[in-house]
């Protein structure tokens, strides 16, 4: 198994996690807008308790968004500055997919990840699990909540909902609201998943190199409006 350091800053949770030899730990904490003063903290206590240095491990994970327009760049830019001191490649991990693995394998085939995105919007995604694995239904995409639809083919499953945007789960469809099985609003992406599904990535050969390293912001028609009406 390959040993990676994973970072995420994407949403009002700060973590990092190390995966070492199997083994894995992480340092988990929710305060907004104090990312860019524990997440380098954080690796150094990691590291430092696992007796590793950085050069090392095989390769460093951070979530690569969708979520916070300054989280994600934080991790993203951390994640690139280790990455180049080291010589390591890294792997960028949806935050929407690592929600979707935090669900307990028991609770069912179907998920709907869903962040908030502000500005009366919500960043979501549909998911199966088959035969353990994760299989993305619809594109990641950003809109407002009225406008989160299932396909056709899944329409009638029960979905396990998790994740902040359902904190808008009275301004959805009936279609959609009604398919809900069980629905945790507070589940947050975590690095310690990021880094299990990083591992896999880096045993397919899907790593990159830190300067090619990119956030995912979904909303980048919105972003740049704004910058051009400035």
């Amino acid at each position: 198994m390959s040993n990676i350091l994973a970072l995420d800053t994407s949403t009002d949770a700060c973590s990092a996690a190390l995966l070492l030899d199997g083994k894995l730990t992480q340092r988990f904490t929710i305060e907004p807008r104090r990312h860019t003063h524990l997440i380098l903290p954080m690796v150094e206590e990691l590291l430092a308790e696992a007796g590793v240095a950085l050069k090392a491990l095989d390769a460093i994970a951070f979530g690569r968004g969708p979520g916070s327009f300054a989280g994600i760049r934080i991790a993203t830019g951390a994640a690139q500055g280790l990455a180049l001191a080291a010589d390591l490649p890294v792997v960028p991990v949806s935050t929407l997919e690592a929600m979707a693995c935090a669900a307990d394998e028991g609770a069912g085939d179907y998920l709907l990840t869903a962040l908030d995105a502000r500005m009366d919007e919500v960043y979501w995604c549909a998911w199966q699990r088959e035969n353990g694995q994760l299989k993305r239904l619809v594109d990641e995409q950003v809109c407002a909540p009225s406008g989160v639809c299932l396909p056709e083919s899944v329409a009638n499953e029960t979905f396990v909902a998790l994740g902040s945007g359902w904190r808008y789960r009275d301004q959805m469809t009936s279609a959609v609201s009604d398919c809900i099985g069980q629905c945790s609003a507070d589940v947050y992406p975590q690095a310690a998943i990021m880094a299990r599904l990083a591992a896999a990535a880096v045993a397919r050969g899907e790593t990159i190199a830190p300067d090619e390293a990119r956030p995912v912001y979904l909303r980048d028609q919105v972003a740049w409006k704004k910058k051009d009406q400035q």
